[in-house]
């Protein structure tokens, strides 16, 4: 049985329908009346999954709008749900500590020094949006964010080689009270929303650069065609008109008021052509959020003293036993997915390094986490993209 047939199967059974697998890529569904009505379908109905289309049935498949009729089945349904992994299940930290720290962590400006580490509970928040980018072909996907929201960090490696395995467990674990304690509180929705928007433009502009690149070849293709057959019809007419320029006569009038009009009517049509190039391949991307997970996960959790010039701050980074990796450092502008930081002077922020780059303006270095909005010294607006 395909995932898809899988799947279809799971959802008509918690609709109240009846599913028996008739063969390895069919399905004969009894359908209770209001599963009719949502899917527009017979009581009785046979789904086939496969290549091989028998009569009388239905092709169920990812083309169509299949995946969106059975979406209104769940509606919001499953869209948010919470895991404990128990501690047992968790191997042991590394061997070496500060040499693990020294990998995970890069301060170029800055210097930094371990506390001490323990075990902990972290609360991670991992979160999936369904892109759709159309212009004159279309693109569609997934793309799945994660934050350690005990310490801040942006965990989507950690993610992309921790859901697999917990997405198999069969036995699912709700948090209990000491866990939820453990970890922390959730975030709220406007540091969610701040921390979420950098960090998915990025992983967007990442997702649609090989999309853009093959449309940018394809307009570019185009323009040189259009292009190429106005060019033709104006030097065509420029030519003539060249050739009429000193005959005399009536005629000869009236044939170069022709060309001129031909010439004009060329240069309108080449301007429409492009403008309609222009439409045609005009792109709109939408983001949807499909579903978050939240998962109470054991660590070993490093407190780390970091110092620049004279002032000192405190700041956690924890180590993922289950996958055995650490995350990146906490980061307070820019997406945060490497681990290279800056320390800024006035509140010692945690940024990338363009967080500290000079002002576009001015040329005077500043921090983007203290002065989001625009330059301290010159008041010039400054770009939005990657502030959080």
């Amino acid at each position: 049985m395909s995932e898809l047939q899988d799947f279809v199967s799971g959802i008509l059974e918690r609709e109240g329908a009846v599913v028996e697998v008739c063969a390895p890529d069919r399905l004969d569904v009894l359908s209770p009346p209001p599963l009719q009505s949502a899917m527009g379908w017979r009581e009785l109905e046979r789904l086939d999954f496969g290549a091989e289309h028998t009569a009388g049935s239905l092709r169920i498949g990812l083309e169509g709008d299949w995946l969106s009729r059975f979406g209104s089945l769940l509606d919001r349904k499953g869209q948010w749900s919470e895991r404990q992994l128990a501690s047992s299940a968790a191997p042991t930290g590394p061997n070496d500590p500060e040499h693990m720290l020294g990998r995970a962590l890069d301060l170029p400006n800055a210097v930094w020094r371990l506390q001490g580490h323990r075990a902990a509970m972290a609360r991670l928040l991992v979160l999936a949006f369904r892109y759709s980018a159309l212009s004159d072909e279309k693109r569609e996907g997934l793309i799945w964010v994660g934050f350690n929201q005990s310490t801040g960090a942006v965990i989507d490696d950690v993610a992309a080689r921790l859901l697999p395995g917990v997405l198999r467990e069969t036995e699912w674990q709700a948090p209990d009270a000491a866990a939820r304690e453990a970890a922390g509180p959730r975030w709220g929705f406007p540091m969610l929303e701040a921390r979420l928007r950098p960090l998915l433009d990025h992983r967007l502009r990442l997702e649609l650069a090989p999309f853009l690149r093959a449309m940018q070849r394809r307009l570019e293709r185009d323009r040189a065609r259009v292009h190429a057959y106005h060019d033709d019809l104006w030097s065509a007419a420029q030519k003539r008109l060249a050739q009429l320029a000193n005959a005399p006569g009536e005629k000869a009038q009236a044939d170069r008021r022709r060309e001129q009009l031909r010439l004009a009517a060329v240069e309108r049509e080449h301007r429409n052509k492009l403008a309609d190039l222009g439409h045609n391949y005009a792109l709109r991307v939408t983001v949807e959020w499909v579903q978050a997970l939240e998962l109470y996960v054991p660590v070993d959790r490093f407190d780390l003293l970091i110092r620049r010039r004279k002032g000192e701050r405190r700041v956690r980074l924890d180590w993922h036993p289950l996958v055995r990796m650490a995350e990146p450092p906490l980061c307070e502008w820019g997406p945060g997915l490497e681990s290279v930081r800056l320390v800024c002077d006035d509140n010692l922020h945690l940024t990338e390094p363009e967080g500290q780059a000079p002002c576009a303006a001015c040329g005077k270095p500043f921090c983007r986490a203290c002065h989001p909005a625009d330059c301290p010294r010159c008041a010039k607006a400054q770009r939005q993209t990657a502030t959080v």
